[in-house]
């Protein structure tokens, strides 16, 4: 439970927004008269004198998100505006920090700087001065002359942040700009993002960030935004109230982290403690699905995760799972969301806790396993018990992949059904369901097809 201290605040600041997303869409036009959705109709705002992080698993369209609000990318629906004016129309001043430092390596790291100053036609004598102004702001001082290959990792960020921000954006917005790097230099580069940020250094008046990682978002944002996916919607959206710096040992950094988990291990509802927005209305997951989103995981994966949950008296924090696994966020929801969806582990208050199902599948000999597996996946997923009973309601007992694919891309993507029909695979094959033909693209039953065999061998003789 999240006590009164850490509960998010959700007064939004007074100032008007720079950037306002008014029910804005993405989405691709099929052949035929379905869609595929990537984000729904979202409302969003960026105003002054706030670092705002945007959260969610992988496919929540979290970089597609990005690119709409700073132009790069026309919403299929609903409109963009930059201080009142349609996107389209305005004079936009933006940066981008990109995870993959996107450096030209046949420039110097001055020559790299100046280059977009150089693209908006600023004399070189001005983009020189104001170039090596922004490298030492950015600690890269007597580095000028050196080349990207010459340079460590973090020291190229350091070239991109000086890039992003030589231009003097109003906002500067970074994609995952530390997921590339060892886990000191992040850190440091964090801690100097900060410093540039709280003394008015940097020049510009807010800081979007895109993130997969919890304890950064937490550590950086006065305001976190958690996406859902297939579509992608917000969650959540609400204020930290943590004063700067903050203490990752606090227990009340700890209950917004756990807070956060928790609403991204609970795709299915909607968060239990949903902040308010700041016209006061409570965020509600409404989408009604037919189909669960099946998690990325192989049941050899669920099996570790409950094993080392029985080895530590059947419940631990998430968190503490992922820093005790060196995992990031996105490697262990997929297998925590599985063991949930199949009923051998809960999610409260964003601890782990394994059922007395759970404890039984950890316990058993892997002949009992499979046969915990088969109950729970039939017993929870609806796709898998689609296809055991059309395999089992055909004369032949065998059913073609595309009659399965024709039903999921009604709700998912081409690729992202192509997943699913593939996680189900992995899961059938192991609780010994069904099987698949790769090369006839056919499900069926495993006795069935032996069978087959044996009749075509015998009619041969």
């Amino acid at each position: 439970m999240i006590e009164a201290t850490a509960t998010p605040e959700t007064q939004a600041p007074a100032s008007e927004a720079i950037i306002r997303a008014e029910k804005i869409e993405k989405y691709y036009a099929q052949p035929s008269e379905n869609r595929i959705q990537v984000i729904s109709a979202t409302d969003l705002e960026i105003v002054p004198g706030e670092i705002l992080a945007l959260l969610g698993p992988s496919g929540s369209g979290k970089s597609t998100m990005l690119r709409m609000l700073t132009g790069l990318s026309r919403p299929s629906a609903g409109q963009v505006y930059w201080h009142g004016k349609p996107i389209s129309e305005a004079q936009i001043n933006v940066s981008i920090v990109f995870q993959s430092f996107a450096l030209f390596p046949w420039l110097t790291v001055l020559e790299n700087v100046e280059a977009p100053l150089q693209a908006r036609g600023v004399e070189p004598e001005e983009r020189r001065e104001r170039s090596l102004r922004m490298l030492d702001t950015v600690g890269l001082d007597g580095f000028q002359a050196a080349y990207p290959k010459e340079l460590s990792g973090g020291m190229r960020q350091r070239v991109g942040f000086a890039r992003a921000l030589v231009v003097e954006p109003e906002v500067l917005f970074m994609d995952e700009p530390f997921s590339a790097l060892d886990v000191l230099t992040a850190e440091n580069l964090r801690s100097e993002l900060l410093e540039l940020w709280s003394k008015k250094t940097m020049p510009t008046r807010a800081v979007f960030i895109v993130t997969h990682n919890i304890e950064e978002a937490v550590l950086l944002a006065d305001r976190i935004i958690v996406l859902g996916r297939n579509p992608g919607h917000i969650r959540t959206d609400f204020r930290v109230p943590l004063p700067q710096p903050r203490d990752r040992k606090s227990q009340a950094f700890t209950q917004l982290v756990d807070y956060i988990y928790k609403v991204l291990t609970r795709p299915d509802i909607a968060p239990a403690e949903a902040p308010t927005q700041p016209d006061g209305r409570k965020v509600r997951d409404q989408r009604q699905m037919r189909y669960q989103m099946l998690p990325h995981a192989r049941p050899g994966g669920v099996a570790g995760l409950l094993e080392l949950l029985v080895d530590k008296g059947g419940r631990d924090d998430i968190y503490r799972l992922a820093d005790d696994l060196a995992f990031e966020i996105d490697d262990l929801l997929p297998i925590v969301d599985a063991a949930q969806l199949l009923g051998f582990l809960t999610v409260e208050e964003g601890d782990a806790a394994i059922t007395e199902s759970g404890t039984e599948f950890a316990n058993s000999e892997i002949l009992r396993q499979k046969e915990l597996f088969r109950e729970a996946a039939t017993g929870n997923v609806l796709l898998l018990r689609q296809i055991v009973r059309a395999l089992e309601s055909k004369s032949d007992h065998t059913v073609p992949e595309d009659f399965f694919l024709d039903m999921l891309d009604e709700q998912f993507s081409d690729e992202e059904s192509l997943r699913q029909l593939e996680t189900a695979i992995n899961w059938g094959r192991y609780a010994e369901l069904f099987d698949f033909d790769a090369a006839r693209r056919r499900f069926f039953l495993p006795e069935e097809e032996e069978e087959e065999e044996a009749e075509a061998s015998g009619g041969g003789e």
